[in-house]
């Protein structure tokens, strides 16, 4: 069970609880304190406001209902429709992202999704070579990935020598020196690269002595689905190992750093945009 799935479980307990008092137990304080202020009325004394207080308060139960509803309906709306926080657990698009990063996601850009049922009701956008993405892992829909949008439907993506080719054209790599920032998961001399997807241009990590199960492949991206991968190439499980992103599974696009927390706060990454 979600977050979302859990706010929309809370929403409608508080929702029914509110309106049940507003049905059936409210009326039952009104006429009590009415019947009380009647009585004390003809004995001549009026009735005591502290006693008007004690008669009309509500349950305990109702006034947390009333006062968490329009709060977890706020959060609702903006999670599912707006922004979303996330973090990221793993080092599969370093230097892009790095482990302990916590991250906003846009939820409209690619169309509006109700909660829980994930069901697309407005169209507004597609995701673009290049895009950094969240997405629901297709195994097991219940796991949040985040990897870079590389093909769209109907390319032709191809992986040979650390070289990304799409649609027969290799995306243009410059080298940026030697990458030593943070561990990439091989222990291994790293290089940093600079790679140009549709023009977008974004760094990345590469072992050029380490050769693995994702060092090569052929793949046709079929409709309805995307083919992502890591900007960490050598140490990120993607779409190079499980396969495509059906377009029912995104989640939306991240596009900034809010906070890293990995052994304390690194201040030089709160506010980074993300490329």
């Amino acid at each position: 069970m979600d977050f979302a799935t859990i706010m929309v479980i809370a929403l409608a307990v508080c929702g029914v609880i509110w309106a049940v008092d507003a049905r059936l137990w409210a009326p039952g304080r009104r006429a009590a304190l009415a019947a009380a202020a009647e009585s004390a009325k003809g004995t001549g004394v009026e009735l005591k406001e502290e006693e008007q207080q004690r008669i009309a308060k509500e349950p305990v139960l109702v006034e947390y209902a009333r006062s968490f509803f329009p709060v977890i309906l706020i959060v609702l709306l903006l999670r599912s429709f707006l922004v979303e926080p996330f973090r990221i657990p793993s080092g599969s698009m370093i230097p892009t992202l790095w482990i302990g990063d916590f991250i906003l996601v846009n939820k409209f850009a690619y169309g509006i999704r109700l909660p829980v049922v994930n069901m697309k009701i407005i169209d507004i956008g597609e995701p673009k070579r290049g895009d950094v993405v969240v997405f629901r892992y297709p195994d097991d829909p219940s796991t949040d990935y985040i990897k870079r949008v590389v093909g769209l439907p109907g390319d032709r993506i191809t992986y040979h020598s650390k070289t990304l080719f799409i649609n027969g054209q290799p995306a243009v790599q410059q080298p940026a020196g030697p990458y030593t920032e943070v561990d990439t998961g091989i222990p291994l001399p790293a290089k940093l690269q600079l790679e140009s997807v549709d023009g977008v241009e974004h760094q990345m990590v590469v072992h050029p002595d380490y050769f693995g199960r994702l060092d090569s492949g052929d793949w046709r991206v079929p409709e309805g689905s995307y083919f992502t991968m890591g900007d960490n190439r050598d140490n990120s499980n993607d779409s190079r190992a499980w396969g495509f992103v059906p377009e029912k599974n995104l989640v939306g696009k991240a596009f900034m750093i809010w906070m890293n927390w990995s052994n304390g706060i690194t201040w030089g990454r709160i506010g980074d945009s993300i490329h």
